[in-house]
């Protein structure tokens, strides 16, 4: 019997994920919570057998909890995966909740396989639409509009805004039968119509609009928008506060490990909610294999190093390829900063409310960095950072218009957590001496590419 080479190649592939499902089988994941050995975080400690991906599952598990990952440590090399995480809750207390523990050691003591139905599942009561473009003043007022128009309730919806460029993912239904929408010509004048939208008077980069019937974990789908629009391309001219834009930036580097034949990527930044998730996710769509890592954000400041692979088992082989990565896991990091004024809305919804709240803020010159929208039951709760269209702070008069046009009540003003400095960590590190030593690049143990 004749085999083409395709047909060979499909069925190797197939042989080894059968394989591979065998392992987990003969060896499920252990998860051990410990409550007692850290003095001020539960640790929690997951041996699996191991397979590309199973790392970003695992935080993304811890990240949607709303856990604060304060350290640390990841071995994935050869065969097994032995993570090691202190985690603390949102005020940085252990993790106490017995309902939470139990969640955790039944998520990730099975089958990781049953984590990606996290990510996406199939949905009849909503639609998803997908849109990435240039970002300018007045775009998400616009987009609101249109739905609107097209009698679409916003159910939930995020914005992301990095580098010019801006992706959102919201979810509708119809304003009637509050189930998807589904009509393929009315979903096509939708696109049609935000398509246009987005792509402004930037005819350099394409805008894209996608709709299905899936519902995601958005702020993974996020990453992978904006990786693909290429959001961490930087511009040649910075403009007005570019000097102070380049010294806030993420200290990222990238060298070579000759002995391990691996490279070793460092970050150090200041520490926020979800940074782990936000670097392993880009890191994971880039298709490289964390195998070795630390992470120590115990103070205002986080330190991570990664030793890794590309999937096909090289290291970082080009300089290109090395200033690529660097420009990547720096739009991961920056992404997710709240620059801006933080309101909070939370009121009855309705079909508009959103274009209508939106359409305030462009008629007061106010841009929307980032948005968070969520109904629950009947009402809504709404999270915008927002900042004057000409890049200023926003005028504290402008605030208390819009507060008496929309309602006192209703619109309230959070004072922004990003606002201050961040501080020098006083912690070592597991490579730190190692890898900050410019006499080891002397020697040739590790390259720098620069």
């Amino acid at each position: 019997m004749y085999f083409s080479e395709t047909t060979s190649r499909t069925y190797s592939r197939n042989m080894e994920d059968e394989y591979q499902k065998f392992v987990r089988r003969m060896n499920p994941p252990r998860v051990v919570i410990d409550n007692e050995s850290c003095k001020n975080a539960t640790i929690i400690q997951v041996d699996s057998a191991n397979k590309h991906g199973i790392l970003l599952e695992v935080v993304q598990v811890l990240t949607d909890l709303n856990f604060i990952v304060t350290k640390a440590y990841i071995s994935s090399d050869g065969g097994w995966f032995m993570d090691v995480f202190n985690v603390t809750d949102q005020e940085g207390n252990k993790i106490r909740d017995q309902g939470i523990l139990d969640y955790i050691q039944k998520v990730l003591g099975s089958d990781t396989n049953s984590i990606k139905s996290i990510a996406v599942t199939s949905s009849t009561d909503r639609t998803v639409i997908e849109l990435t473009g240039s970002d300018r003043p007045g775009l998400l007022s616009e987009v609101c509009a249109v739905l609107t128009h097209f009698k679409c309730n916003v159910l939930n919806a995020e914005v992301w805004t990095h580098n010019t460029r801006a992706a959102f993912i919201v979810q509708v239904s119809d304003h009637d039968s509050e189930l998807a929408v589904t009509d393929p010509q009315r979903l096509t004048a939708i696109k049609q119509m935000l398509s246009h939208i987005l792509e402004g008077s930037n005819t350099s980069r394409e805008a894209n609009t996608v709709v299905s019937h899936g519902v995601v974990h958005t702020e993974r789908r996020l990453h992978q928008m904006m990786l693909a629009d290429r959001d961490y391309e930087r511009g040649t001219t910075t403009g007005a506060g570019g000097g102070e834009d380049e010294a806030r930036r993420p200290d990222v580097n990238v060298v070579n490990w000759y002995d391990k034949d691996c490279s070793v990527v460092t970050i150090r930044c200041k520490d926020r909610p979800k940074l782990l998730f936000d670097i392993i996710c880009t890191l994971t769509d880039m298709e490289y294999i964390v195998f070795h890592g630390h992470v120590d954000a115990e103070g205002p400041e986080a330190y991570q190093e990664y030793c890794i692979r590309h999937v096909d088992g090289s290291p970082v082989k080009s300089e290109a390829e090395r200033e690529r990565m660097i420009q990547c896991i720096e739009a991961a990091i920056e992404r997710r900063v709240s620059e801006g004024l933080k309101l909070e809305l939370c009121t009855t919804d309705r079909v508009g409310l959103l274009s209508d709240v939106t359409r305030i803020f462009r008629e007061n010159s106010l841009t929307v960095t980032r948005a968070e929208v969520a109904t629950r039951g009947r009402k809504a709760v709404n999270t915008f950072y927002v900042r004057d269209a000409s890049g200023y702070l926003v005028d504290s008069k402008i605030i208390d218009s819009i507060r008496k046009e929309i309602g006192q009540t209703i619109l309230k003003v959070k004072c922004n957590p990003q606002d201050s400095n961040p501080q020098e960590s006083p912690t070592r590190f597991l490579f730190g001496g190692l890898f900050k030593s410019k006499s080891f690049v002397n020697f040739g143990l590790v390259r720098s590419y620069s």
